[in-house]
């Protein structure tokens, strides 16, 4: 079997800040794995959302902020690779990467780690930023999404590997 390449999914400016990563700790459920003690591929969005969701809580981008601000983040883009599969009972990482853009949109790039290291999946995700009450996207940045950016800037968000 031919391996692919593991290499970011966004290009970033030089100058761009690094970007804000979360990390959590899972095991596979009963209820996510199939008979053969797999965990079933329609699973793998399910454990990047989980990372994602303490990604927006650490730099102020959770939902509950999103309804606050009468915003919200549709996924107009969605992607995966499976690298090896996890299995029932088995612990692994989940890890969100929110990626510099400069326009009123998140990238987020997730990585799913055995506990060995080694990648079972990685994948991102594009979220557009719209009205709630319009469904109309942001042309402009929004001043939530401003707030992280200027914290993001100012090194707030400075974080080891």
């Amino acid at each position: 079997m031919r391996r692919r390449k593991r290499k970011p999914y966004f290009e970033t400016d030089d100058n761009a800040p690094a970007p804000i990563f979360a990390e959590t700790l899972r095991r596979v459920h009963f209820s996510e794995a199939d008979p053969m003690g797999i965990v079933w591929y329609g699973r793998y969005p399910l454990y990047f959302e989980e990372a994602s969701e303490a990604l927006g809580r650490i730099c102020g981008l959770s939902y509950k902020d999103f309804y606050e601000t009468g915003l919200r983040a549709p996924i107009i883009e969605f992607h995966i690779d499976y690298y090896q599969s996890l299995y029932l009972d088995e612990e692994f990482k989940i890890r969100a990467s929110l990626i510099w853009h400069e326009g009123a949109r998140l990238n987020t790039e997730y990585g799913l780690y055995k506990m060995n290291d080694t990648l079972a999946a990685t994948g991102y995700t594009v979220q557009l930023l719209t009205d709630a009450k319009t469904g109309e996207a942001c042309i402009v940045s929004p001043e939530l999404l401003e707030r992280c950016h200027n914290r993001w800037k100012a090194g707030e968000f400075q974080q080891s590997k």
